[in-house]
């Protein structure tokens, strides 16, 4: 195992105080707790605030879409685990504006036990939760149970748009069912080249031939659903595209945005050589591409792999996902000028 660390115990906490020493204008601990962190723009009073939160070593997923526009505070786990109850406490005390708290994070047993337990506690103290889990994972469940399904790479929209919502202070219920709608109409399908290594383990979660690839692979190395060898772009285009937009029930004249995701350690010209495969199979469909996003948005420390992700598009989600949006780590430009 080769990473740029000290003492593997150390990785997540040392990082964590990296990136905010990086960006102190940007990023605050709430009370002491590492593991929790908030934006250090307070939101305005009376606006529903969002905080998310999840396992360590998918960044920007979590903590880089704390900004504008975006979520308000994250709660962190170590790698691949769920963070606490008490750090998701820390941090929606930290940035409650009196409008109520969306916890929206992807769909895990343990952060959705921890986050329950939170709502309840915040309860308590006649603060207002609500929670959405995102769940556009294709591999992970057939379309009619897509609620089960895991959260990837697609909780990206999530952020964009109800980050969005919220920041025009609509109200809690509002975000809420903004969030939930954007998640229905998202989906996601990946590919795996190669697993990943945890610094407290030392070597690869799953051993992967040098020929070989994983359809379907989660990004904790949850199993996919096809081992098969090395396909060339275009062939991967042509299936996850094809199955997405089988999975959306896309008709000819719908308007979608797209998201290629990098899961670690696939360049950015390899990213765009996909895109440049995906693109024409779009416009055969007569999908109408109204933005897209090529980069790493959900990874998997070093795996190597890339996910494609679709949302289709109304006037409504478009009015937000068009909206401006900055972290440190993510930043949405306003497509319109």
């Amino acid at each position: 195992m080769k990473k740029l660390m000290n003492q593997p115990g150390d990785f997540v906490d040392q990082s964590l105080k990296g990136i905010v020493a990086a960006h102190p204008n940007d990023y605050m601990f709430c009370n002491g707790d590492i593991r929790a962190i908030a934006c250090a723009r307070k939101p305005p009073v009376n606006q529903t605030v969002i905080v998310t939160g999840g396992g360590f070593g998918h960044l920007p997923v979590f903590l880089g879409y704390v900004g504008q526009g975006l979520c308000d505070g994250v709660a962190v786990g170590n790698v691949f685990t769920s963070p606490s109850c008490e750090s998701i406490l820390n941090v929606s005390r930290q940035v409650h504006a009196g409008g109520g708290i969306l916890f929206l994070f992807g769909n895990y047993t343990g952060d959705g036990m921890n986050f329950s337990m939170a709502k309840e506690f915040l309860s308590m103290e006649n603060i207002q939760a609500e929670i959405v889990t995102v769940s556009d994972d294709v591999a992970s469940a057939p379309r009619e149970k897509y609620e089960e399904r895991r959260g990837i790479a697609g909780i990206a929209f999530a952020y964009k748009v109800a980050g969005a919502c919220a920041q025009c202070q609509h109200p809690l219920e509002e975000v809420k069912r903004i969030a939930k709608k954007t998640i229905e109409n998202t989906a996601t399908y990946g590919v795996a080249f190669s697993s990943c290594t945890l610094p407290d383990i030392g070597k690869p979660m799953n051993e992967m031939g040098e020929n070989e690839m994983e359809v379907g692979m989660g990004i904790h190395g949850e199993p996919g659903v096809l081992r098969t060898s090395m396909r060339t772009s275009a062939a991967l285009a042509q299936e996850l595209t094809s199955a997405l937009l089988n999975d959306l029930s896309a008709r000819s004249g719908d308007r979608m945005a797209v998201l290629v995701n990098g899961l670690g350690a696939t360049s950015r010209e390899e990213l765009y050589i996909f895109y440049n495969d995906v693109a024409p199979l779009l416009s055969q469909a007569g999908i109408q591409v109204h933005s897209v996003y090529v980069g790493e948005y959900a990874t998997s420390l070093e795996m190597a792999g890339a996910s494609l992700s679709l949302l289709k598009l109304d006037d409504e989600l478009t009015q937000y996902l068009d909206m401006d949006a900055f972290s440190p780590f993510i930043s949405f430009r306003s497509l319109i000028r």
